[in-house]
């Protein structure tokens, strides 16, 4: 994004702005930074076993996970995942630290590689592979391609750790001598899920066999997707000596991360189920299967633009809708995708009366939401990251929301901490 000159102050006074102007200068400069942390990889941090985490969904909740199981403070485990923010988490490893976990993002083809040769992981965690780089990588065969140049620059002492329940992660056992660890609910899986439980507004419950070993999960995460992360960090923990048992204490801690179907009570009762971090089709289908078995006394859900949508798009909105139509009361729409999600619902049986049109913008979404909304009603709130769709929630919460921008690409993606969320942009709408 570009900024006017009279944006930087208030940038600079909070976190998330200088973390922004920071990223932007790392974006920038991963010419030389790469060069340094390559460095530094082999000198300092030579000793350290560095845990990449790589896939085309999931990766940040996995880091999390991963890191805690581990016992690295969640103040460490960084979730910016790419260019600079790359060599920055390799150079921030300190003389003497063992382990480090590091998220690797790519969105262009040629990227991964580069990152493999500056983090050269001792494990590689693989989560998925799906369609949320079809614009810019194609095919789901050259998606696997380049994010298997991490698993590629694994030493022969390695671990890849793999989700078992991918055929595209699977495929990545074949691109190196490491060994190869998986985990999934498929009985072939070396650590493996059973008899999940959502425990609402708690959690997700679920028995793990793994290495000869079977215990009781339970986890503050939401969904059946989101066992993935717990078992990728049991099959870590293993790999790195930490009992099963300590390790799923510290999984036990850790608490949603921010707009990954994370439950927001208000004020009033209602329930605001955030999913506004990303919005791909495999994750819109996650959240609404989560969402379809939560308890409430009205089901409500407000979505947003898919990221980018397999074709044909107005048939992917359609199939969306109509899922809506078969687990929701109401159904309200933000954007411009209004009449194939509407075409959608109304064929999987939804009335006329209960789709509505929100506008566009998160002020016009939590006036209509505000209208109708009750006590004991859940409000699954799923977009783009783009439309950072948490604005919604806080003008719910109550929060003075001056920010009406319709695109936005601050990389810290964290709306109550950002320094225009008052002030809001004027007429300043350049995105880039």
């Amino acid at each position: 994004m570009k900024y006017r000159l009279r944006d930087i102050p208030a940038l600079l006074a909070t976190a998330a702005g200088r973390a922004q102007i920071s990223e932007g200068i790392q974006y920038r400069m991963w010419p030389v930074t790469s060069r340094l942390a390559r460095l530094h990889r082999c000198t300092i941090a030579r000793g350290t076993h560095i845990v990449a985490v790589v896939g085309s969904s999931g990766k940040s909740t996995t880091l999390r996970v991963v890191a805690a199981a581990l016992g690295i403070p969640a103040s460490d485990a960084t979730t910016y995942n790419a260019w600079g923010s790359v060599s920055s988490a390799v150079r921030r490893i300190v003389p003497g630290q063992r382990h480090a976990v590091i998220e690797v993002g790519i969105a262009d083809k040629g990227q991964m590689r580069p990152y493999s040769r500056v983090v050269r992981p001792d494990v590689t965690v693989v989560t998925s592979v799906g369609s949320e780089h079809h614009r810019s990588l194609g095919t789901l065969d050259v998606t696997r391609d380049e994010k298997a140049w991490m698993v590629r620059a694994l030493p022969s002492d390695g671990v890849a750790v793999l989700n078992g329940d991918d055929p595209n992660v699977v495929w990545m056992a074949g691109e190196t001598c490491a060994r190869v660890v998986t985990f999934g609910f498929g009985t072939a899986c070396d650590v493996r899920a059973d008899d999940v439980h959502i425990d609402w507004p708690n959690g997700t419950k679920f028995l793990v066999t793994a290495f000869g070993e079977s215990r009781c999960v339970t986890t503050r995460l939401i969904g059946r997707h989101m066992v993935y992360p717990a078992l990728a960090a049991i099959a870590v923990a293993h790999l790195e000596r930490v009992p099963l048992d300590e390790a799923l204490v510290r999984i036990a801690k850790v608490a949603p991360a921010p707009g990954r179907l994370q439950p927001v009570l208000l004020s009033g009762g209602v329930t605001i189920l955030r999913d506004d971090y990303k919005s791909s089709i495999e994750s819109i289908d996650a959240a609404l299967d989560a969402f379809a078995i939560v308890p409430a006394r009205r089901r409500i859900v407000l979505l947003g633009d898919i990221s980018e949508p397999p074709d044909p798009q107005r048939g992917t909105y359609q199939r969306i809708g109509e899922r809506v139509a078969r687990i929701a009361a109401r159904f309200f729409v933000l954007g411009n995708m209004f009449e194939p999600y509407y075409s959608g619902a109304r064929r999987g049986g939804m009335a006329a009366a209960d789709i509505a049109d929100a506008g566009r913008t998160p002020r016009q979404a939590a006036d209509k939401l505000a209208a109708i909304l009750e006590p004991g009603d859940v409000v699954l709130i799923k977009g783009r990251d783009t439309q950072q769709l948490d604005r919604v929630r806080l003008i719910l919460e109550g929060r003075t929301v001056g920010c009406d921008i319709r695109m936005c690409h601050m990389r810290t993606l964290v709306c109550d901490q950002c320094p225009m969320l008052e002030r809001g942009w004027g007429t300043h709408r350049v995105i880039t």
